[in-house]
């Protein structure tokens, strides 16, 4: 019979749940951590946690029984799960229970900070009877702006219709049609949105792209007297900024319910007028809890009785002799959706697949996902993989479609990727070169050949002479290394449209990007990272030594 742990406080009715599976035997050990915990995971088949318990590489290292982690909410920071991915460990979360509760904490904290409610039954504490002191302010008639639009994003904009407030939203990957659905008027980007709010609240996940989303350049675009709310992760507001926002009486207020580094009982916005904060009650209603732990016990009671895996952050159903006789275009497939997400970050409405050659004989529905994985991996809260890509970007109204031929063209196998946008299509088309090395082989009309990893400068131009010596020597100004430069042009001739591609040694700062804008042969450039060579995905990592 297996063993499962429960590391964390479980509700009621998660444990009994638990209890009448009947086929599984557990114990509730909580406030583990370090040697402790190692040899506790060595004693189980299964484990159950929260946010509370840390399992690290450390208290996982030489583990042979534990088969399978379930985290009872969203978030698996606490979990290292490359480390488990390379040991065979599942890990599972549960990323449907806490929506109702982050968006109507997301609302709550909306309404308290508009009506002045903290201050207000201060000031009943202190004996005073202020009431012109604490004038407020309706949210109908307002306009919210809303920063990712998936299921906390999608549920706060409901509730704030209700309220008859006038909903913005910006997404990369909601289309404008699927915005309609919900009520929601999109903006091409965050620039279009920030003079236009009252009120702003960000429910993304926090990564290289959100860190820092709403600074001081952010801030200062937009109305005096705006609201910002933050239930999603600590760090996507610059808190410093925040602060700087509200001396100057820029920022009409701020209310908080996470930050950088937690648990946090100092912080320099604690106790300052017009700031609201809360200890991540975000999913800390009784509603929540019971259904992500009724969520985790069933994932991991259907995972030891029938051998399914669903909602893993880190595996896919692969047996292992197809995944690695798959790996080399599976990654090629993931990069390819990274590199394009990151090309255009306007919301895409169509995706199809091209699959020539070889290739096209292998399970393409496979390379499918990899690529929706890329595409996505950045925009959502939730760890995006083979086992839910495609679901989550048809969940957002995108189409997924492909197209297979065993003719071979240039290449023994190729995958080109169209993604359809409002402005226009992207297409995109990469090979992989023995085993395991992706190559970018065309761009648009361009065809070309560079390496699909790290830090890419992309740059369209007019093929002039001149204009690589001009990139050459701004990069070398600012003492970025280009390690590898390919060039593509539309025809076959001199002074026509062109792209280039340098593979960088390291990211160039904004003053570079803006030198090299200022050349006159130059129409746009985007820097694109990616994986180093060699880097994967954890779940695309089973089976790889580690070196």
């Amino acid at each position: 019979m297996p063993k499962v742990v429960v590391l964390d406080p479980l509700s009621p009715e998660g444990l009994k749940l638990l209890e009448a599976a009947g086929s599984i035997d557990y114990e509730v050990r909580t406030g583990l951590k370090g040697e402790e915990l190692r040899k506790t995971l060595q004693e189980f088949d299964g484990a159950i946690c929260r946010s509370g318990v840390k399992i690290t590489a450390e208290v996982l290292e030489g583990n042979t029984r534990l088969k399978a982690i379930v985290r009872a909410g969203v978030g698996v920071d606490n979990i290292d799960s490359a480390a488990a991915t390379r040991l065979g460990i599942v890990v599972m979360n549960t990323p449907g229970g806490n929506t109702v509760a982050t968006a109507e904490h997301t609302i709550a904290l909306m309404l308290a900070l508009s009506r002045n409610l903290f201050p207000a039954y201060q000031s009943l504490l202190e004996k005073k009877w202020e009431r012109g002191k604490f004038m407020g302010t309706e949210l109908a008639g307002k306009t919210l702006g809303i920063v990712g639009l998936g299921r906390v994003g999608q549920a706060v904009a409901e509730r704030a219709i209700g309220l008859k407030m006038h909903v913005l939203g910006f997404d990369p990957f909601l289309p404008e049609h699927r915005a309609k659905e919900l009520g929601i008027t999109t903006c091409k980007n965050l620039d279009e949105m920030l003079p236009e709010v009252d009120y702003l609240t960000v429910h993304t996940p926090l990564n290289d792209q959100t860190r820092n989303l709403i600074d001081r350049p952010q801030i200062a675009k937009m109305r005096k007297g705006v609201r910002l709310i933050n239930c999603a992760r600590g760090g996507i507001y610059n808190e410093e900024a925040l602060l700087e926002g509200l001396e100057s009486g820029h920022l009409g207020g701020v209310a908080l319910d996470v930050y950088p580094k937690e648990p946090c009982t100092e912080n320099p916005l604690f106790g300052r007028p017009h700031v609201l904060c809360t200890p991540h009650l975000g999913a800390s209603t009784e509603e929540a809890q019971s259904n992500v732990a009724l969520e985790a016990v069933e994932l991991l009671v259907d995972f030891f009785t029938t051998g399914a895996v669903r909602n893993s952050v880190n595996m896919a159903p692969l047996d292992p002799k197809t995944l690695e006789g798959l790996r080399g275009y599976l990654d090629l497939a993931y990069r390819m959706g990274l590199f394009m997400a990151q090309l255009d970050r306007n919301p895409p409405q169509r995706c199809k697949l091209r699959f020539q050659g070889e290739v096209a004989s292998r399970d393409t529905r496979l390379l499918s996902s990899a690529f929706a994985a890329g595409l996505l991996s950045q925009a959502l809260e939730q760890a995006v993989n083979l086992v839910n890509a495609e679901i989550l970007l048809r969940q957002r109204g995108i189409e997924l479609a492909e197209e297979r031929s065993a003719e071979v063209g240039d290449f023994s196998s190729q995958i080109t990727a169209e993604v359809a946008r409002q402005e226009g299509t992207s297409i995109v088309a990469g090979t992989v070169f023995g085993k395991s090395l992706p190559r970018l082989i065309q761009k648009r009309e361009f065809r070309l050949e560079t390496p699909l990893e790290g830090i890419m400068l992309v740059l369209y131009h007019r093929d002039v002479p001149g204009v690589i010596g001009k990139i050459g020597e701004i990069m070398g100004r600012h003492n970025v290394n280009i390690a590898f430069l390919s060039l593509g042009r539309a025809e076959n001739k001199p002074g026509g449209e062109a792209i280039g591609v340098l593979a960088l040694d390291s990211y160039p700062p904004a003053e570079a990007i803006t030198e090299l804008l200022k050349l006159e042969p130059i129409h746009k450039v985007t820097v694109v990272q990616l994986p180093p060579r060699g880097e994967l995905p954890s779940w695309l990592s089973v089976g790889v030594p580690r070196e």
